[in-house]
């Protein structure tokens, strides 16, 4: 319960506030929504703190609102809120990191999950998540994955059991696709080490570059990548 209620009480003041500078504003939801591109229910949803909105949707109605930067300000903390309570001191940390070193024993780390992965992680949860917080975890988790697209980006070191790799959470084709998303996140990060060297007083960072991952099973060796470490 707690941990379901931490955040929740920013989130309705957030909403309370939308709704006071709507109603100011002379807007039904619907023609709040038409303004801002979202549909009524998804204002609705924001406005009793049930859903958490994007920053673009914030931006856009502190602007449409006149609201004077009072929207723009809660940015932040909407971010921290679209985590669970016990990982929300990890996400900012995660954030500010210079380095990052993982090692995963069950499931692969939500760094590199794709969305079908994270969704049938979510889904098989225990006790079971509603839709709508499932969809903001999903979309919480994606949102972590931006680390990658920073300059600098941290020295990174992912480290899975092998098990995990072959543990078919969601299906075959969820984890086909899971393991191709590991083998792209190294290789792109593995070239943009490789471009940070031609940038003006740019170094090679050997952390951008992805571990090669070698399995053993039924007969059949493979090589999960071919990034040099």
């Amino acid at each position: 319960m707690a941990e379901q209620d931490d955040g929740a009480g920013f989130l309705r003041c957030l909403g309370q506030q939308l709704k006071l500078l709507r109603e100011r504003a002379g807007l039904t939801r619907a023609e709040l929504g038409s303004r801002l591109g979202y549909g009524e229910d998804q204002i609705t949803s924001v406005e009793l703190g049930r859903r958490i909105p994007k920053p673009e949707l914030i931006d856009r109605a502190d602007e449409v609102l006149n609201a004077g930067g009072v929207l723009r300000a809660m940015k932040e903390e909407v971010a921290r809120a679209r985590y669970p309570a016990f990982f929300r001191d990890a996400a900012r940390l995660e954030a500010e990191a210079v380095e990052l070193q993982t090692y995963d024993t069950h499931v692969v780390n939500g760094l590199l999950q794709t969305e079908e992965y994270t969704r049938a992680l979510l889904t098989m949860r225990r006790p079971l998540l509603n839709e709508e917080t499932i969809e903001q975890r999903v979309a919480a988790r994606l949102a972590r994955q931006e680390i990658f697209n920073k300059w600098p980006a941290p020295l990174f070191s992912f480290v899975m059991e092998e098990s995990v790799l072959l543990r078919r959470l969601g299906g075959a084709s969820v984890l086909r696709g899971q393991l191709e998303q590991i083998l792209l996140i190294g290789q792109k990060t593995e070239r943009r080490g490789a471009g940070d060297a031609a940038r003006p007083g740019g170094q090679r960072r050997c952390g951008r570059r992805v571990h090669v991952v070698h399995t053993q099973g039924r007969g059949a060796d493979r090589l999960h990548g071919g990034a040099r470490t």
